[in-house]
């Protein structure tokens, strides 16, 4: 009984030692097989195959082999086969892989690079045309569409939409009250042609009401109860001839006003020219 009771502890631990062994020695086998099974995959090319094994290969980089050519032929063109199919995310992840491999070429670089500018190009297009959330959602692959601080492209996008929304609202609201000047003033500062385009009612709506307007009228709806020590017959002269030759009205009042010797006065809605 003693000497069994001394023998079975050696027993177990050559089992143990045994399957260490062919553990390591099939996965020794396997490794030496990738290289092969790596370059039939790409030949016929079955790239998720080939990125399957190239996954495996790295794994056992340990080993002390290279990682073959291939690998990077791999993803190269499973990131392009991805990129055709507009899945961005993927194939700017799969391209980024490869250029942080052995395998990444400057020409890698260059077009991680410029598949990011191309992504963000047509995000910009996208929001010129209107479409915000298309906008964001081409820049989301790219990590651009939002940061914490606010720096990203997305978030700028989104204080210019925001701006030019909140500014249409103002120049309703200024028109439905019937201070046409200050109204086409708010128009003026709207710098998204969408937003644009959606202003043109309320601009035709504000122009009209200061056409309608008496010489008197409005300069009394531009400037209020404020005293003008500017001429009014002069100062209005001034305003026309500017519009005619093509300058919008708020800008023919602020220079008229300043070609008479007079400056611009604020006084809560109204504004007057004084000298």
């Amino acid at each position: 009984m003693a000497l069994r009771h001394h023998r079975l502890p050696r027993f177990w631990l050559g089992v143990t030692l045994g399957l260490v062994a062919a553990a390591v020695g099939a996965a020794h086998w396997w490794e030496r097989q990738l290289p092969q099974r790596l370059e039939q995959a790409a030949s016929r090319g079955d790239l998720e195959a080939c990125l399957r094994y190239s996954d495996q290969l790295q794994a056992f980089r340990w080993l002390g082999d290279a990682v073959p050519e291939q690998q990077g032929e791999c993803r190269r063109r499973r990131a392009a086969q991805l990129w055709q199919q507009q899945r961005w995310r993927e194939a700017l992840l799969l391209q980024l892989q490869l250029i942080n491999s052995s395998g990444g070429t400057a020409a890698d670089r260059n077009r991680l690079k410029s598949w990011r500018e191309g992504l963000r190009q047509q995000a910009l297009d996208r929001f010129q045309a209107g479409d915000l959330e298309g906008s964001l959602a081409l820049l989301e692959p790219t990590g651009d569409h939002r940061r914490a601080n606010g720096s990203a492209l997305g978030d700028q996008l989104r204080q210019l939409w925001e701006r030019n929304r909140l500014g249409l609202k103002r120049a309703d609201r200024l028109a439905e009250q019937q201070r046409w000047w200050e109204a086409l003033e708010t128009l003026n500062r709207l710098d998204h042609p969408w937003w644009r385009q959606r202003a043109a009612t309320v601009r035709s709506r504000v122009e009209a009401g200061i056409t309608s307007l008496g010489a008197k009228e409005r300069h009394h709806d531009s400037h209020g109860t404020l005293p003008n020590t500017v001429p009014l017959e002069a100062l209005d002269r001034e305003v026309q001839r500017r519009i005619a030759q093509g300058m919008d009205e708020w800008n023919a009042f602020q220079s008229s006003c300043a070609a008479l010797g007079g400056r611009v006065v604020e006084a809560g809605p109204d504004s007057a020219c004084q000298r």
